[in-house]
């Protein structure tokens, strides 16, 4: 208490006292973490968020919510964008670190991210995760359940009477690629179907890789009546290419996506798809990590959180019947 009376230029300190201290910190070359000092406060403070997303709807979903987050808590945030290459995800990381960010959100995909985590580790900078899956020790997490997610929404192709469904997959690698192609093959199998008999393409969550993947499935010789794509960028992608091929949707082909970004309501027909809740889990990413800053600079141990927040199945016009079994409901 005296230090820090001493150091704020307060009144109430003996000059002796006052003396010994300075003394004690010129020979300490001690220099005060300012950001510390404002949150210990409840003033101002920095928090560095680094993303680099394929998908730009969700990118802007998460930004909202972080910048929406940040202003109400008081807060500074630091952005930087990064690259996939290790490389530049450890010099981001760096660059964060000498920024004096109190602490740092880490969005998809950056959150599995074995170079930054380490290197924030190194620094001992707190971090919360976002959508990564397994959670590591003196971690905090916020995340959707990707895996119950993707099984709902195919249980909804099978029930409306699909038997062939086709899946677009993500980026590969990427934790949320993994659950929901697990939550599609889960479903598959759970109806008595055959996953392996579902056709797959790769997608990298881009709206490009889309068009691609569903060129794939509509020219195989037995195309599917219904394609699963893993985000709404590459669903839209599904939905173009139907059209161009004077596809009727949903009579001829059902598509559904993943996330509900604003690109869902602006295609035709309109998009069934998982309303992943984006800016809910970017706002909440930050109230865990000044919670854990506030916690840390009273002296309590790091806690460990995997916070899941509930998500929704949209249905809309995109999803319908095969035309066989329409054209039978229609004539019975």
């Amino acid at each position: 208490m005296t230090v820090s009376r001493v150091i704020n230029t307060e009144k109430n300190v003996r000059d002796k006292t006052r003396e010994r201290v300075l003394e004690a910190i010129k020979e300490l070359r001690y220099s005060p973490n300012t950001a510390a000092r404002s949150l210990a406060a409840g003033e101002a403070t920095h928090i560095g968020l680094l993303y680099s997303n394929p998908s730009a709807a969700y990118l802007s979903l998460f930004l909202v919510g972080a910048l929406e987050a940040s202003r109400k808590a008081g807060v500074h945030l630091v952005i930087e964008p990064c690259l996939e290459d290790e490389a530049s995800q450890r010099e981001a990381a760096r660059h964060l670190a000498g920024a004096n960010v109190e602490g740092v959100v880490l969005p998809p995909p950056l959150s599995e991210s074995v170079a930054i985590l380490t290197e924030l580790a190194l620094a001992e900078i707190p971090v919360v995760t976002v959508a990564m899956g397994e959670v590591y020790p003196n971690l905090l997490n916020v995340r959707m359940d990707d895996f119950k997610a993707a099984a709902e929404i195919t249980d909804h192709l099978i029930a409306l009477g699909h038997r062939r469904i086709g899946l677009i997959r993500g980026y590969p690698g990427h934790i949320a690629t993994q659950d929901r192609e697990r939550g599609f093959r889960a479903a598959i199998q759970a109806a008595g179907l055959s996953s392996k008999q579902m056709p797959v393409e790769q997608g990298y969550f881009t709206f490009r890789s889309g068009l691609i993947a569903a060129e794939r499935l509509l020219d195989r010789p037995e195309p599917p009546t219904a394609i699963f794509a893993s985000n709404d960028d590459m669903a839209a992608a599904v939905i173009s290419v139907a059209h161009r091929r004077g596809f009727a949707i949903p009579g001829d082909l059902s598509v559904v996506g993943f996330d509900d970004t604003p690109m869902a309501t602006a295609v035709w027909p309109e998009l069934t798809t998982v309303r992943q809740p984006v800016s809910e889990m970017a706002a909440a990413a930050m109230e865990l990590l000044l919670t854990g800053l506030r916690g840390r600079s009273s002296g309590a141990p790091p806690a460990r959180s995997d916070y899941v927040l509930d998500h929704e199945l949209i249905i809309r016009e995109s999803t319908g019947a095969p035309v066989a079994i329409a054209g039978k409901s229609s004539s019975s």
